[in-house]
């Protein structure tokens, strides 16, 4: 697989300098549910209703540091909630997280145990060879994965040769994973600055693609 030029466009860093991010690439297969990844799943939601509340979970480094990323960038993170937040929200709140398919459900788990808004793409679906993180502008068409039409403005957004492919809200429609999905990339977006904690988010993350989804020809890249 190919690996994409990922670019911070200036735009973005002007707004907030300390954007750290992480992308793994992997081949493999998918499948509808994994019960051993939903045993580990149950397993993260039971530690964080037993550490945390809905108030503290935004003292979290990566939770916080993306809320503030979005004040910086003009958007309120009440309104728009970050994924990562939406998902220990929804657990604390005493709601199941949603099933969707293993790769998915993956991802979710490395998001809420990191405390990453983490962009989850069909390689095959992205266009052209560069993705660059940008700010979304008034208009801008976006229909977020299961949301419709999505304001993105003031949002940060990543964007391939067709326009927006992902924001820490909401991935689009365009680019999402699905059961016929053979070929991954994913973003961890660490807008507090760490990278040794964005790489062992990736690390994790490919330790999951290994387990449950067959994971292979996979490789990690940090950048800033």
């Amino acid at each position: 697989m190919e690996k994409k030029h990922l670019e911070v466009s200036d735009e973005l860093r002007s707004a907030w300098s300390r954007y750290v991010g992480g992308v793994v690439y992997a081949t493999f297969d998918n499948t509808a549910h994994s019960d051993g990844l939903w045993a580990e799943i149950d397993e993260c939601v039971a530690d964080f209703r037993a550490r945390y509340t809905v108030d503290s979970i935004k003292q979290m480094s990566g939770i916080e540091a993306t809320r503030r990323a979005y004040k910086a960038c003009g958007k309120d993170p009440s309104r728009y909630r970050p994924s990562c937040e939406q998902l220990v929200r929804r657990t604390l709140q005493g709601k199941d997280l949603y099933q969707i398919d293993t790769c998915v459900d993956l991802i979710n788990l490395a998001s809420m145990r990191y405390g990453y808004s983490i962009g989850g793409f069909d390689y095959d679906r992205i266009t052209g060879d560069r993705l660059v993180l940008g700010i979304g502008r008034e208009g801008e068409p976006y229909e977020g994965i299961g949301r419709g039409v999505l304001n993105i403005a003031g949002m940060p957004v990543w964007r391939d040769d067709v326009g927006g492919i992902g924001t820490p809200t909401s991935d689009n429609e365009r680019t999402k994973l699905s059961l016929q999905s053979r070929h991954l990339l994913a973003i961890v977006n660490g807008y507090d600055g760490n990278a040794e904690q964005v790489n062992r988010c990736c690390q994790y993350m490919c330790s999951l693609l290994q387990r449950y989804a067959n994971g292979r020809d996979m490789a990690t890249e940090i950048f800033s």
